[in-house]
C-alpha cells in the first residue's frame, strides 16, 4: 500500500513523532500539516479545537491517506473517539502510547505530566494511566508558556531555561516522582531544558516512538504496509503558518536542509 500516512498537529512539534515514523517506517511517504497560524490549541474550547482538527483532517483526507496519526496531545484529548468511530481509516493519538511507556518506565508508580491546558484540563492522561493500573499516582502541570516558546524557536538557553524553572515549580516540589511524561509534543523540542531542570533522577519520556511502534503494529494487522522493495518516499510538509521558522526548526530535528515546506489555507468559512 504506497498510500501516504497523515500527521496532523497544532505546529511544529508533530515533526518529533514524523522523524520518529520516518526512522521506524522508512518506506512509507509521510504528509504533514501543522497549523502554525492557530497554534496553540491548549488554551483553546474543545469546540474550537474540534473544528480545526476536523479543518485539517479533511485536508489530509483530500489526499489518499491510509491511516491518520494525531500528533498533538490537545486533538487527541479531544477528538480521537469521535475520529476514530467516523473514519474508515486507522486512527491513532499520542496520548496511550505515552501513557503504556509511563507505566514501563516508573519504578514507584509516581508519574508526572506536563501538557497544555487543554491536555491537562481534560484528564486525558490520567485516565488513560487509570485504565491501565488504578495504583498509579499522577500529578498532572499545564505549562502554557511552552508551546508559543518553541513555537518562536527558542528551545535552548538561559530563556528557555527560565521559562522552565518557572513554569516547573510546583511540580519540582513533589518528590517522588520517577518518571516524567512529555505531553505535548512540543516538549521534546526542549527535552534537555526540561531533563536539566527536572533532575536525572527522573526518566523523562515523549510518546513519538511509542506512537511510532503503534503505527507499524497497526499497519502490518492492517496489511497496509508499503512492501515496495525500492520505495523512496518523497514527504510533503505544509504549515498553515510562516515558513521560515517552521524550516527552521524542521532542520534542526531532521539534521538536514529540507525544501518541501508548503503553506496552504484550511479553515473554512463560516456560513451565516
Amino acid at each position: 500500500m504506497n498510500q501516504a500516512i497523515g500527521v496532523i498537529d497544532s505546529g511544529v512539534g508533530g515533526l518529533t513523532v514524523a522523524h520518529e515514523l520516518m526512522r521506524q517506517l522508512p518506506r512509507e511517504t509521510l504528509i504533514y500539516l501543522g497549523d502554525t497560524l492557530r497554534c496553540p490549541y491548549g488554551p483553546r474550547s474543545e469546540e474550537e479545537v474540534r473544528k480545526f482538527t476536523w479543518e485539517m483532517v479533511d485536508f489530509l483526507l483530500e489526499k489518499d491517506i491510509k491511516m491518520l496519526v494525531v500528533a498533538c496531545n490537545t486533538a487527541t484529548a479531544f477528538t480521537l473517539a469521535e475520529l476514530q468511530e467516523k473514519l474508515d481509516i486507522p486512527v491513532i493519538g499520542v496520548i496511550q502510547p505515552g501513557a503504556r511507556a509511563a507505566i514501563k518506565f516508573t519504578q514507584n508508580s509516581n508519574v508526572g505530566v506536563i501538557g497544555t491546558e487543554g491536555t491537562i484540563r481534560s484528564g486525558a492522561y490520567t485516565t488513560a494511566l487509570y485504565n491501565i493500573n488504578l495504583d498509579i499516582h499522577v500529578n498532572a502541570l499545564a505549562c502554557p508558556l511552552f508551546v508559543p516558546m518553541v513555537e518562536q524557536g527558542i528551545l535552548s538557553g538561559p530563556k528557555a531555561k527560565e521559562v522552565v524553572e518557572e513554569s516547573l515549580t510546583t511540580l519540582l516540589e513533589d518528590k517522588q516522582i520517577d518518571t516524567l511524561i512529555l505531553g505535548c509534543t512540543h516538549y521534546p523540542l526542549i527535552k534537555d531544558t526540561i531533563q536539566d531542570v527536572i533532575g536525572d533522577k527522573v526518566m523523562v519520556i515523549s510518546s513519538s516512538e511509542e506512537t511510532a511502534r503503534e503505527a507499524s503494529t497497526i499497519l502490518e494487522f492492517r496489511n497496509l504496509l508499503n512492501t515496495a522493495t525500492s520505495s523512496n518516499p518523497r514527504h510533503q510538509f505544509y504549515t498553515t503558518g510562516e515558513l521560515n521558522i517552521f524550516s527552521k526548526i524542521a532542520g534542526s530535528i531532521f539534521n538536514e536542509s529540507m525544501d518541501n515546506f508548503t503553506t496552504v489555507t484550511i479553515e473554512k468559512a463560516v456560513i451565516q
